[in-house]
C-alpha cells in the first residue's frame, strides 16, 4: 500500500510518498512559495535524477496538482497511475479537544477543523486547504487527518489548565494543547523499543526553529512545554518562549504597540534571532560561539539552561526519569548541546560517551548516547514525523 502524506503550510507543501510494505520512501518533495513570487516545485524519487523547476501555483490546489502530476509523469514520476495511492494523510496542527487522536476525514471532521481555527490561524486553513484539494484531485481515495495536538491530551488537568477564572476555560477552551505531537510520539515509541521497555518515564525534546519539551509516562504524553500556542516554553528560532505576562503590557504601552504588533515581536522577531539582533538559525550560533562572539556564547548557555531547567521539572513530576532522547533539527546535529545537558544532569547519574555523542550527527541512526552504567539513557533519536503520520493513515484505512 503506498501513501501519500501532505504538508501543507501558508504557503508551502512538503510531500512523501511511502511504500507501507517496507516503509521507505519512494518520492518526496516540496511545492515552496505559493500565491507568490518566485515559486518553485522540487522532487527527490528513488532511482532518479533530483528534480526541480521554478514554477508559480496561484494556489494550494494548483501545487497539489503539480505534485500528483510530476508522481505519474513518465521523465520524473515513480507511480504508473493515481490509483496506486491508496490514501493520504494530512498534518493538521490544532485539534483543540475534539481530537485524542488521527481520523478519517468526512464533512463533520472538516467542520471541526474549521472550529479550531480560532486556535491555529496560521495553519489549520492551510491544512484544509491540502484536504481539499486533494479531494477535489484524487476523489473516493480516504484522507485522514494527523493533528500536532493529538498526542496531548492525555495531559492531566491539572497540567494544562492555567491560572486564569476557570470560565475563560470554560467559554473559550484556553488550556495548554501542545504541538509536535507527532514527533514526540514517534521518537518516545522509538525510545521504548530501543530499551525493551513500555513503562518509561521519558522526556522528549524535539529541538529545531521550533521546539518543545515533553513528559511522557507510560508511552503517553504527561506534560509539554507549548501551550494554547506553540510560543510557550523553551526558546526558538523566533520565538520568546516563555516570558513573564506582565512584559506584554508594558512593551505595548512603552512602544506604543498593536496587539498584532506585539504578537509579530513575540514569534517572529524573539527567541535565537531577538538576542543576536543577526540571525534565527542555530548553525550560525554553533559557528560563532566557537569563534569566540559573546552574544551567541550567551544564547548557547540560555538554551542549555532552558533544557536542563525543563528536564528536571519534568522528571520531578514524573517521579524520576529513564531516558531523555534528543530529535529535530537541533537535538540530532548539536553534539555541543547534549554534552552540556549531559553535564548538568550528572547529579541524575547521567554518564555521557563522548565518542559516540560526537558521532551521533547527521545520521538517519538511533543512538544511545550514555556509557552503559548510566542511571538515566540519553538518546538520539532521529524524528519521522511523516512515517508516524502514514502508520496513522495505514492503520485508520486498513
Amino acid at each position: 500500500m503506498k501513501i501519500l502524506v501532505i504538508n501543507a503550510g501558508s504557503s508551502s507543501i512538503k510531500y512523501q510518498l511511502i511504500d507501507m510494505e517496507t516503509e521507505q520512501v519512494i518520492a518526496k518533495g516540496m511545492c515552496d512559495r505559493i500565491g507568490i513570487a518566485g515559486g518553485n516545485f522540487k522532487l527527490k524519487a528513488e532511482g532518479k535524477e533530483d528534480y526541480k523547476i521554478d514554477i508559480q501555483m496561484a494556489n494550494h490546489k494548483e501545487a497539489v496538482k503539480l505534485v500528483l502530476d510530476t508522481l505519474v509523469s513518465p521523465e520524473h514520476g515513480v507511480i504508473a497511475s493515481l490509483s496506486e495511492i491508496s490514501a493520504v494523510g494530512h498534518r493538521v496542527l490544532h485539534g483543540g479537544e475534539k481530537f485524542s487522536g488521527s481520523v478519517v476525514v468526512n464533512e463533520d471532521v472538516i467542520a471541526a477543523i474549521e472550529e479550531c481555527c480560532e486556535l491555529g490561524p496560521l495553519h489549520n486553513p492551510h491544512n484544509l486547504t491540502g484536504i481539499r484539494a486533494c479531494e477535489a484531485m484524487m476523489p473516493g481515495v480516504p484522507q485522514v487527518a494527523v493533528f500536532d495536538t493529538g498526542f496531548h491530551q492525555t495531559m492531566p488537568d491539572y497540567a494544562y489548565l492555567y491560572a486564569l477564572p476557570y470560565e475563560y476555560y470554560e467559554k473559550y477552551r484556553i488550556r495548554r494543547y501542545g504541538f509536535h505531537g507527532t514527533s514526540h510520539r514517534y521518537v518516545s515509541l522509538r525510545a521504548a523499543a530501543m530499551l525493551g521497555r513500555e513503562d518509561l518515564k521519558i522526556v522528549t525534546c524535539h529541538l529545531g526553529n521550533g521546539s518543545s519539551i515533553s513528559a511522557v509516562k507510560d508511552g503517553k504524553c504527561y506534560d509539554t512545554t507549548m501551550g494554547l500556542t506553540p510560543l510557550e516554553g523553551i526558546m526558538m528560532g523566533t520565538r520568546c518562549g516563555s516570558i513573564d505576562p506582565a512584559i506584554i503590557p508594558l512593551l505595548m504601552k512603552k512602544e506604543n504597540l498593536t496587539p498584532d504588533e506585539i504578537d509579530t515581536i513575540m514569534n517572529k522577531k524573539s527567541g535565537i534571532l531577538g538576542v543576536s539582533q543577526v540571525t534565527s538559525d542555530n548553525r550560525d550560533i554553533e559557528q560563532g560561539a566557537k569563534e569566540g562572539n559573546e552574544r551567541y556564547q550567551l544564547i548557547e548557555s540560555m538554551i542549555v539552561h532552558q533544557l536542563t531547567k525543563y528536564i528536571g521539572g519534568f522528571a520531578a513530576a514524573m517521579g524520576g526519569v529513564d531516558a531523555v532522547v534528543f530529535t529535530g533539527g537541533i537535538g540530532e546535529n548539536n553534539p555541543h548541546y547534549r554534552a552540556r545537558v549531559a553535564k548538568n544532569l550528572e547529579f541524575m547519574g547521567v554518564v555521557l560517551d563522548e565518542e559516540i555523542n560526537q558521532k551521533a550527527m547527521r545520521t538517519s541512526e538511533e543512538f544511545v548516547l550514555t556509557k552503559p552504567e548510566s542511571k538515566v539513557k540519553l538518546l538520539m533519536i532521529p524524528t519521522n514525523e511523516e512515517l508516524m503520520i502514514a502508520k496513522d493513515t495505514l492503520e485508520l484505512v486498513k
